[in-house]
């Protein structure tokens, strides 16, 4: 629930829904500020996807006794949970620092290159 601009008031939370089961088009990317009592519903979060103990979960348990507010940020998002998304980051932000920019540039292309001589695939 939208309480003043791009501060919201959280009254539920789902560990990657499918989109169809979304309540929202906003997303937690990872970065909280809680009372120390996230601690205490983390002890007693059972394990939930994947067999993880998800702070979505305690989160939620959090919601039945504290009011969580979220803040919408405009920003991109970089999701380093699979193996593409980490290397997509890497590459990111490799080439987007002035100091190793050209350098990593150079050695992309020659592993890009070797690659179409190797395969015949561009």
């Amino acid at each position: 629930k939208l309480i003043e601009e791009d501060i919201y008031l959280v009254d539920d939370l789902i560990e990657k829904p499918k989109e169809e089961e979304a309540p929202s088009n906003l997303a937690i990317v990872g970065r909280y500020l809680f009372t120390p009592k996230i601690f205490e519903k983390l002890k007693i979060t059972p394990p939930g996807k994947g067999g993880e103990i998800q702070l979505t979960d305690a989160i939620k348990l959090l919601l039945e006794e504290e009011v969580v507010y979220a803040l919408k940020i405009d920003a991109k998002v970089y999701d380093t949970g699979t193996p593409l998304g980490y290397l997509t980051t890497l590459v990111e932000f490799a080439l987007n620092r002035k100091d190793i920019r050209d350098e990593f540039l150079k050695f992309l292309e020659d592993v890009v290159n070797r690659y179409i001589q190797q395969t015949g695939k561009a």
